[in-house]
């Protein structure tokens, strides 16, 4: 009888850039998005291919025997960017903050730079889109001059390898992974395959040397970081720098953090001089106007662990065209038109013409939780009937298109910092309806 031959098993089609395999051939990676690199890969002959059994040089132990050693930290000297890692920069660990182009990325890690040279140790900054001259133009400007800060302008791997060797630093900082490229990965700078192997021969020498490493990361235009996503896998930490052009507020906060909690937000100004952190951003969403004007409201947003007061305002304005606009700033504009309806239909409060409607945030600030409904409920209502709110309220809850106010989370923290600013009563889920609501605040 003749022995059957083990047949080549197809292994389809396989990505050269980031690896991702496919059974069918595609003209685009939809992992990378790189076009024309979907190759078809070797086959492997069927049961060939068998792991290897090894003797474990340790045994494995039960985890109630393994010892907990606390993680030491260092702190930047940035206090909000500390409060976002959780208390420092743990050595040996890879930092990656992400943002919009021109959002102070580099102005904050260089102001974090001088700081921690400042204390005496040694800092590499690794600047692989500008030149010396404009870093150091940036630090005059910033006041970050440090004689123990280096600066290096280098594109190639093995080259900022060697200048890590040379100046043998306490803290690295490159900017940016997208633009430092190695011979030893095929394709472009910023490419899939050039980001993860630059990402992970720096996370091999953040490990081994015990030295932490922040990585300055490109945002496509969805916001998602430029790159393959085992980028983000590779690093420790994932930060986002988020902020309007418009607005000098700036806030850091973090989606992954293997040594601390992902729930913290920290707060940054942005002038002239540099960038420098807001302990408590209490003042910065809060216009005079409060309880004078009508169209009005504050509410407690929540920011991470933060709670933040933010003025709402509406305005309420009578026209003749035949589609009434409905702008908005700060919030959802469906959620503006939800609540319109609502206060129709429960409260019986709508504007009494055709009417533009005109919902905004102070300062700029983007809520998108539901808890900000009654504030912007309120707001509206005290436009239509030009009776202004109270000034010494603030408002938070959920209104349901029943018409029912239904308790935001984190009540007791909010409701805390609502009476530490000097906000007497904070409206909220005590309130069954919303009509209630409306004769509680607006005054007579």
């Amino acid at each position: 009888m003749a022995t059957a031959r083990s047949r080549p098993t197809p292994a389809g089609y396989r990505c050269a850039e980031c690896g991702w395999r496919t059974a069918k051939w595609v003209g685009r990676c939809p992992e990378c998005e790189s076009w024309g690199t979907v190759q078809e890969a070797e086959p492997t002959a069927a049961g060939r291919v068998q792991a290897a059994t090894v003797a474990p040089s340790r045994r494995a132990r039960p985890i109630t025997d393994v010892p907990t050693d606390p993680v030491a930290r260092r702190p930047t000297g940035e206090g909000e960017l500390d409060r976002v890692l959780g208390g420092g920069i743990v050595p040996g660990s890879v930092i990656l903050l992400s943002g919009e182009p021109g959002v102070g990325k580099s102005t904050l890690l260089l102001a974090v730079a001088s700081r921690v040279a400042a204390k005496g140790a040694r800092v590499l900054y690794v600047s692989a889109e500008e030149s010396l001259g404009q870093v150091r133009m940036r630090a005059e400007r910033t006041g970050s001059l440090s004689p123990t800060l280096f600066l290096s302008a280098e594109t190639d791997l093995a080259v900022v390898l060697g200048q890590i060797d040379e100046v043998q630093p306490n803290l690295v900082i490159v900017d940016s992974v997208q633009t430092v490229s190695t011979a030893e990965a095929t394709g472009i700078a910023g490419g899939p395959g050039q980001v993860r192997e630059v990402a992970a021969s720096l996370t091999r020498v953040a490990k081994e040397r015990n030295i932490p490493v922040l990585l300055v990361g490109h945002v496509t235009k969805d916001g998602q970081i430029a790159g393959p996503r085992v980028l983000e896998h590779l690093v420790d930490v994932v930060c986002h720098f988020e902020g309007d052009r418009g607005t000098a507020l700036r806030f850091v906060r973090a989606v992954k953090n293997r040594f601390g909690p992902t729930d913290e937000v920290g707060c940054f100004e942005m002038s002239g001089e540099g960038i420098v952190g807001v302990p408590d951003p209490s003042g910065l969403f809060l216009s005079r106007a409060v309880g004078t004007e009508p169209g009005t409201c504050v509410t407690l947003a929540l920011e991470g662990r933060r709670a933040i007061p933010v003025e709402v305002q509406a305005l309420v304005v009578p026209t003749s065209a035949p589609n009434p606009r409905l702008v908005v700033n700060g919030v959802d504009s469906a959620r503006v038109a939800m609540l319109m309806a609502v206060l129709s239909r429960h409260a019986h409060v709508a504007p009494s013409k055709p009417s533009d409607i005109y919902v905004s945030t102070v300062g700029g600030v983007k809520i998108v939780e539901p808890a900000v409904d009654l504030a912007i409920a309120l707001a509206l209502a005290s436009a239509i009937t030009e009776r202004p709110i109270r000034g010494d309220i603030a408002v938070c809850g959920e209104i349901s298109l029943a018409g029912e106010i239904r308790p935001a989370v984190q009540a007791s923290r909010r409701e805390s910092e609502a009476k530490r600013l000097g906000f007497g009563t904070l409206l909220g889920p005590d309130l069954a309806w919303l009509r209630d609501a409306v004769i509680e605040a607006v005054t007579s």
